[in-house]
């Protein structure tokens, strides 16, 4: 056992960095991810709506710790070597595509009909109806949404200290370990946690009732 030192309290902040970067992964793959199931599940084919729609039942059903220990430790199995940023990566890339998808599938739905029937009436196809007509006004009301999961993607980012990746969290836990000074540790963690989502939060707040002002 040591004292805790200042250094210590620089490598959780320096640790920050790779919440923020795995939480960028996320979102970067979880939108592409995320838009293909929200196109999917407003499609008219029903080989696209069923699929889409078990994958969301099915990473919403269950917990993202369980989907990290799959991954994690499932790949071997079959074979295959995963380290931890590609578990991590990967769960929450599928997690977050899933919450996303039915957010903006919502979004999609939530573009009055008159846009849509005006759109056909113009004899545009579907590519140019969902370009030109529905995705920029679906775009609009998804932001505020959008920014408020993302603080659910970095407060998720937490649990994949569980499979070894060092992160925030996990670097709190190994100093916690050297130091046995939890009271300050964790509290310095949450901390930094607070940094990163608070002003999420307030932007999604600000966002949301600047649309419903635009909508009135």
């Amino acid at each position: 056992m040591r004292e805790l030192s200042a250094m210590d309290f620089e490598s959780m902040l320096m640790s920050a960095r790779w919440t923020l970067a795995l939480a960028a992964i996320a979102l970067v793959g979880g939108s592409l991810g995320g838009l293909a199931v929200a196109l999917a599940r407003t499609a008219r084919s029903r080989w696209l709506v069923h699929p889409a729609r078990a994958f969301i039942i099915l990473f919403q059903g269950t917990p993202l710790l369980m989907q990290l220990f799959l991954i994690f430790f499932g790949f071997p199995i079959l074979g295959l070597d995963v380290d931890p940023w590609l578990a991590a990566g990967v769960a929450l890339i599928l997690n977050t595509s899933a919450f996303l998808g039915d957010i903006w599938r919502g979004c999609i739905e939530a573009v009055p009909r008159g846009q849509t029937e005006a759109a056909c009436a113009l004899n545009l196809s579907d590519f140019d109806r969902l370009r030109y007509v529905v995705l920029p006004q679906a775009f609009k009301i998804a932001v505020p949404p959008t920014v408020g999961f993302m603080v659910q993607i970095i407060k998720g980012t937490s649990l994949t200290a569980i499979i070894g990746f060092t992160e925030l969290t996990r670097t709190g836990q190994i100093i916690n370990n050297a130091t046995f000074a939890p009271v300050a540790v964790f509290a310095f963690v949450a901390f930094l946690y607070f940094c990163m989502c608070w002003p999420l939060s307030r932007l999604s707040r600000r966002l949301e009732y600047r649309l419903s002002a635009s909508l009135r």
